[in-house]
């Protein structure tokens, strides 16, 4: 199929349990619902029957405390457990039943473990006062894709250029891609500079020798991007950034159009 070259896979992330920490990968199996193993769990609030998600923190700030990685790959007709790491550096396994006790004690709250998503899942969403937001200082409830723990799409695609840019624009912010939680980063060739993935939408990338996916709109990000995770510090200016930059979009979404395998250093085609 003929194409552009745009770039290259620099890195590669999926996140088993929502709003927790994930993995980076060197390769992964991709499908209609994205990197294999990606946001297959969740934590519900059975207070609320909403999807425990880090978008609402004066709830769930402590959800990045929290590490998920698989006990085993994943596969297609199987989703092994996962080991999760709490915030003290204990861990508990989703195959054990206690594991909804252990995580709630961790948390403070009560929540539920599951694998199965509502039929019509949704999740509250905090909006800081920061202009350039749909809302400001307030809580929304969001719907999410019907029995997925997806927020709006199965894959995030974010380009080291957009990372670059936000770091020129705010240099006392510390740009890094696990503030954005993309699945796929890449590095675009020549000297291709600032939010070059927002020109994507519509097209189809071309990734490895079989992976298709089509760039549906650019991604809007939420107070997240502004929450403390390991040594990173909290700090507004990286939404405040965005927002008044880029309309608060970082990276785009996109669908898989045709799935298969992709290794990091796989090169990016624009179809």
């Amino acid at each position: 199929m003929a194409g552009a070259s745009i770039g290259s896979v620099v890195s590669l992330w999926r996140y088993p349990v929502k709003s927790m920490m994930g993995e980076e990968l060197n390769a992964s199996q991709v499908t209609e619902r994205g990197l294999l193993g990606d946001r297959v769990y969740a934590l519900l609030d059975p207070l609320t029957g909403k999807v425990v998600s880090a978008k609402n923190p004066p709830k769930w700030s402590r959800m990045f405390e929290f590490r998920a990685s698989f006990l085993s790959p994943p596969e297609t007709a199987r989703t092994p457990p996962v080991r999760i790491t709490l915030p003290d550096g204990a861990i508990v396994t989703s195959d054990r039943p206690e594991v909804g006790h252990v995580v709630s004690e961790a948390l403070g709250r009560e929540v539920r473990f599951v694998s199965a998503a509502p039929e019509k899942p949704g999740l509250e969403e905090y909006w800081p006062n920061i202009e350039g937001l749909a809302h400001r200082e307030t809580v929304t409830d969001e719907a999410m894709p019907p029995r997925t723990f997806f927020d709006a799409a199965t894959v995030h695609i974010l380009t080291t250029a957009t990372i670059d840019r936000l770091r020129d624009i705010y240099p006392e912010g510390r740009f890094e891609v696990r503030r954005f939680r993309p699945n796929i980063v890449v590095r675009p060739s020549g000297a291709e500079k600032g939010f070059v993935e927002n020109n994507w939408a519509g097209r189809t990338l071309a990734i490895g020798d079989e992976v298709r996916v089509r760039v549906t709109v650019p991604c809007s990000r939420c107070v997240m991007t502004t929450l403390p995770q390991g040594d990173l510090p909290q700090d507004g200016g990286i939404l405040r950034t965005a927002a008044k930059h880029n309309q608060t979009n970082v990276g785009v979404y996109a669908v898989v159009e045709h799935g298969g395998r992709i290794v990091r250093g796989d090169s990016v085609m624009l179809v």
